[in-house]
């Protein structure tokens, strides 16, 4: 049960010792960027400290009239300053953090013999969702301007490994692999990153991931007028012909063909271009002839038309057969 007359004799002696304040940045967010508490804790501190000479905010704290001194105190040191005339000590974490301090803090706390003063966390700056990208795009310039392999790749040099992470992505996902899932994301992130830093040192025509984000940024607000505009889409179907229907009028193609890869897995260019005949409303009878490729075609529109992926279905059925085969090969062996 708590006690109010203790608890409020706890808040009485800890005011009465001050406060020592951590707090911490984000190197993901610009120097100077800090929230509006942090300002308002570093000027009303008594000492600023740092231990870190070059750390990214000093420049922005002192053009601010901020005062931080050049220190790594002791823990005692810190709590002796703040009990005496209830004082405020700011520490400007660096990268590495204040383990030591923060030790030392905890070992007097834990004491029972000392008047400790309050003991804060304060976040100056926060990630945004997504700021990990910004590490992967640093990461990726040290390793390109460094690495010998990485640093002489080409677009053509990494075609196939992102045709074989692809395909990676996809077993996780067929298999319901969690883990699995997210690694081969970062595979198919890190070749798109790849792609966008070597295209940044195209002497004649270059381009950055920031410029890549954009073009996608852009294409998203553009294909869902129903969320960025003033049309509206109640169903899944009216969502696809929004997005069909911008497509049409950005692309401006000659044929339902153009934009089709001839170089994708044959079933599956066989359902894309019975979706573009069938989106178009168009009339195109298959081609006669005789022999299993024609046979196969006839099967991958149908599945098409029905909503199936004719792809995604022969794998399901190869894993089938896959599993049936190690099955047959132990039975064999026992």
């Amino acid at each position: 049960m708590n006690d109010p007359v203790n608890d409020s004799v706890s808040d009485r002696a800890a005011d009465s010792a001050g406060r020592i304040v951590l707090l911490t940045t984000s190197h993901r967010v610009a120097p100077g960027l800090l929230s509006w508490p942090a300002w308002q804790t570093l000027r009303g501190a008594g000492r600023v400290v740092c231990a870190d000479a070059g750390h990214p905010q000093l420049p922005y704290l002192r053009e601010a009239g901020v005062d931080v001194e050049h220190a790594a105190p002791a823990a005692r040191e810190l709590v002796d300053y703040c009990r005496d005339g209830q004082r405020t000590v700011v520490v400007l974490t660096s990268a590495e953090g204040e383990s030591a301090l923060t030790d030392g803090l905890a070992r007097l706390a834990g004491s029972g013999r000392e008047s400790m003063p309050a003991l804060e966390l304060l976040p100056g700056s926060y990630d945004l969702p997504g700021a990990r990208l910004l590490d992967l795009v640093q990461v990726m310039d040290r390793i390109r301007a460094v690495c010998p392999w990485s640093g002489i790749r080409t677009h053509e040099d990494l075609g196939k490994y992102g045709l074989e992470e692809t395909y990676e992505l996809l077993e996780a996902i067929e298999t319901g692999d969690r883990e699995a899932l997210r690694e081969e994301l970062g595979d198919v992130l890190l070749q798109v990153v790849f792609h966008a830093r070597i295209a940044q040192d195209d002497p004649e025509d270059p381009f950055s991931v920031d410029d890549v984000a954009a073009t996608i940024v852009d294409k998203l607000i553009h294909r869902h007028p129903h969320v960025f505009g003033e049309e509206s889409a109640e169903t899944p179907e009216e969502v696809k012909e929004h997005w069909m229907r911008t497509k049409a009028a950005e692309k401006r193609r000659a044929s339902v063909t153009e934009g089709v890869p001839l170089g994708q897995p044959a079933l599956a260019l066989a359902a894309k271009l019975a979706s573009r005949v069938r989106t178009e409303g168009l009339d195109v009878p298959l081609p006669a002839g005789d022999g299993i490729g024609y046979e196969l075609l006839a099967l991958a529109v149908r599945a098409e038309a029905a909503g199936t992926e004719p792809e995604t279905a022969l794998r399901a059925a190869a894993r089938t057969y896959r599993d049936a085969i190690r099955a047959a090969e132990a039975a064999a062996g026992e």
